[in-house]
């Protein structure tokens, strides 16, 4: 039993582990190592003691990738500190269970043969998918992100971040049982994409850009005693760029129009002013809307063009809308308006200067599969991208780094610039190659100017994913798991 038990804590001891190369990017080879292992151990395993092995390498990944989120609920949300440690495990021990199947089914299902590193990857692709999509989806860092600077970032443009976070884990079994026919696909696969053609796309132009990083602690920012000083802050800021685009970050105005106008007289018509004229443009966070109506997390649009306003579509469970039954959670947290209205799934982009600009707010930018929908239509498809965050709500931590990696993956994966402008970091213009060409220090109070060049054109992954979304890669996941059950039963019935 006590072999058991440190047989767990090492499991989870390397999900936690390979969660550095999420920080660090020269650490990409870590993940791979560290699956290596857990395969090692599920190789030897009953289905019931690998899903065991599983589950606890994922309780130690998720509890060590976004022990972060405990920030928010006792610092800024009251919550008790052994109460808010419990939610966090619980979080990771629930989204585990999707590798615990996994798990069962590899030990299963394995045959001993080259297909398990094919097998491996199929319930491994299956397992992060579930973790994605369903209840919303939580797919922060997903195993491919871990790989935004290795070899494997290459093929991003073909088959997105859950399909290189596959790729790993078939390696990891080629590495674990040191297969050089399985190896060797996984190398050839690279390779092909590395000579494959990388210019999928052109160039729309290029546009100077000003973006805003407020640094207001988020025990500040709707503080009435502060917010003179924030709001005073902003309008210089807005006003005095000189950018062609200029990009506040979410509730960047953390006040709504009206309120505007009691609280600060001419405010937000100053501001309308400024961008009234030709050859400028900005696009600000703000929520929208009214106690009858209800709430948006919004972003607003000025120019010389006709009025323009983006609504969050993909809204965070507890801090923007509450699931059925669980009021009395969010009443314990202290967030102001905390259960927004949705946006619409496939909004318009802000057309300006030639250039299609696609606003997405705070994790929106973790679910390419949504984003994708606006590349159905060539014509409208947009030529840039621009995230406004405020990630203050988790102090200065590993999240701030996590979060920009997942935008160089959506950089990768369309081949479309993202304009980052955040409250605390990190605030940043990323090229269509996924590169940092500009970038502010975090917990800076500054405004980042940068230069950013829009591209026209389909990936192959936008193509595919903007007209089937995640089915493709669910389908043929399926279609592997399907094989290996066949092939274990008509084994089984070959058996004297």
């Amino acid at each position: 039993m006590r072999s058991r038990r440190i047989e767990l804590a090492g499991a989870a001891a390397l999900g936690a582990a390979q969660t550095w190369a999420y920080d660090h990017g020269a650490w990409w080879p870590l993940p791979l190592v560290t699956l290596a292992l857990l395969v090692w151990r599920l190789d030897a395993a009953r289905p019931a003691r690998a899903a065991a092995l599983a589950w606890a390498y994922g309780v130690g990944w998720l509890c060590a990738g976004v022990w972060w989120l405990y920030l928010s609920m006792h610092d800024y949300g009251d919550i008790p500190a052994p109460l808010a440690m419990l939610a966090v495990f619980a979080l990771a021990a629930f989204l585990s269970l999707y590798l615990a199947a996994a798990g069962a089914a590899y030990a299963r299902w394995r045959c001993g043969s080259a297909f398990d590193a094919l097998l491996f990857a199929a319930l491994w692709l299956l397992a992060e998918l579930a973790r994605g999509v369903i209840f919303t989806g939580f797919p922060w860092i997903t195993s491919g992100y871990s790989q935004i600077d290795s070899p494997l970032a290459l093929l991003a443009p073909w088959i997105g971040v859950y399909g290189i976070g596959a790729l790993l884990a078939g390696a990891a079994v080629a590495l674990r049982r040191f297969d050089w026919r399985a190896a060797a696909v996984v190398a050839a696969i690279v390779a092909a994409a590395a000579l494959a053609p990388r210019d999928f796309t052109r160039s729309t132009g290029a546009i100077s850009v000003a973006l805003l990083q407020t640094n207001v602690k988020q025990d500040e920012k709707f503080a009435a005693e502060h917010l003179p000083a924030e709001l005073a802050w902003t309008e210089r800021a807005l006003t005095e760029a000189r950018a062609d685009l200029v990009v506040g970050p979410e509730t960047v105005v953390p006040l709504l129009p009206d309120q505007l106008d009691e609280f600060a007289p001419g405010y937000w018509s100053a501001i309308q002013r400024r961008y009234a004229g030709p050859g400028r443009a900005a696009l600000i966070g703000i929520p929208l809307g009214s106690f009858e109506a209800g709430y948006t997390n919004s972003v607003v649009g000025l120019s010389a063009g006709a009025p323009y306003r983006y609504d969050k579509s993909h809204l965070v469970p507890f801090g923007e809308f509450v699931p059925t039954g669980f009021h009395w959670f969010t009443r314990a947290m202290n967030i102001p308006l905390g259960d927004f209205n949705r946006g619409v799934a496939n909004p318009p982009s802000f057309a300006f200067d030639g250039q299609l600009v696609a606003p997405n707010i705070c994790y929106e930018d973790l679910f390419g599969e949504e984003l994708a929908r606006r590349f159905v239509d060539p014509a409208r498809a947009p030529t840039m991208f621009a995230n406004l965050s405020n990630l203050a709500w988790f102090g200065n931590t590993s999240v701030i780094r996590q979060h920009l990696k997942i935008s160089r993956m959506r950089t990768l994966e369309f081949e479309r610039a993202m304009l980052r402008a955040t409250n605390t970091g990190a605030t940043a213009v990323i090229d269509h190659r996924g590169h940092v060409t500009a970038l502010l220090p975090p917990f800076t109070r500054a405004v980042l100017q940068g230069r950013v060049e829009g591209r026209s054109g389909t990936t192959p992954y936008a193509w595919w994913c903007s007209r089937a979304g995640l089915w493709p890669l669910l389908v043929a996941a399926l279609a592997v798991v399907a094989a290996a059950v066949f092939r274990n039963r008509r084994a089984a019935v070959a058996r004297p």
